[in-house]
């Protein structure tokens, strides 16, 4: 019987701003044995479960209006200063996990709005970063996924362009390009998290030393999504899974180097959880 020869990607796994709201959530339950947070902590069930087990109870914003003296953690993704007021209409005390990334990314949209720039903000709508961003514009910006949505939008003749943090920096700069082709002056602000861009190359690179890549991810996580692509162009032979059950043998042969790698939702726990199968696989 012949086995796998598979190897983790070092650079694949959380990036600072989950690991610094996880870390956050494990020491207030630690200390108090349960714990609030607003939506799931970060886009992977996985660990999202490993968490709840712990203690960790989520809510969704209806019921963050109706939840009254507890402490709350915002997540790495920021919210909108709604929710901060119903925080201080409720008596809750906030504990703030926001990623300083985004942070910076929603003082910097708000100053834009308060000069009366009209906004528009590549990114997906609905998520929860996103969301946080529209909150400092009074929902005012407008929210595209591509050039085409962009373009169905009547244009102001100098738009102020911002992205999501985890979006495809090469996607933005070729909107940028297309808007400028088409005559429209464009402020582009690139506020992509560089923890994510330098990850599409390190993937690249890693993607193509293997005969195989397994890739782990929540299936909620769009950077995992465009990170995925990235593996998937790279090297056809990438494969997508959220936990080791899903792994088929019949993706693999004998003596196959298989690379795992995963987006920056994925815990290393989880990873190593793929490993472990992949190693006791028998493949022909």
């Amino acid at each position: 019987m012949q086995h796998l020869n598979v190897t983790i990607d070092a650079n694949s796994g959380f990036c600072f701003g989950v690991v610094y709201a996880i870390q956050m959530a494990e020491d207030i339950l630690d200390e108090q044995g349960y714990l609030y947070c607003l939506g799931d902590i970060v886009h992977n069930d996985e660990e999202v479960q490993r968490l709840q087990q712990r203690g960790l109870r989520i809510i969704d914003h209806q019921q963050l209006r109706e939840l009254q003296n507890e402490a709350v953690l915002i997540r790495a993704h920021g919210e909108p200063p709604e929710t901060y007021q119903t925080a201080l209409s409720n008596n809750l005390t906030l504990i703030d996990a926001s990623c300083p990334v985004v942070l910076k990314l929603q003082n910097r949209i708000k100053s834009s709005y308060d000069k009366d720039d009209r906004i528009y903000i590549y990114g997906k709508h609905g998520h929860a970063e996103v969301l946080g961003l529209l909150g400092q514009t009074n929902n005012n910006a407008v929210v595209f996924e591509n050039i085409d949505e962009l373009l169905q939008h009547e244009l102001p003749s100098k738009i102020t362009l911002y992205s999501q943090t985890t979006k495809s920096t090469d996607n933005f700069y070729s909107i940028k390009n297309q808007l400028e082709t088409k005559g429209y002056e464009v402020e582009a602000n690139d506020t992509i998290c560089r923890q994510v861009s330098n990850r599409d190359r390190e993937l690249r690179k890693f993607a193509s030393q293997f005969d195989k890549v397994v890739f782990v991810s929540g299936t909620k996580s769009s950077n995992g999504k465009v990170l995925y692509q990235v593996c998937k162009n790279t090297n056809p032979n990438a494969y997508f899974i959220s936990k080791a059950e899903e792994l088929q043998p019949a993706w693999f042969q004998a003596g196959d180097t298989v690379g795992i790698c995963g987006a920056t939702s994925t815990p290393m726990w989880l990873m190593e959880q793929v490993r472990d199968s992949l190693l006791k696989l028998e493949v022909k």
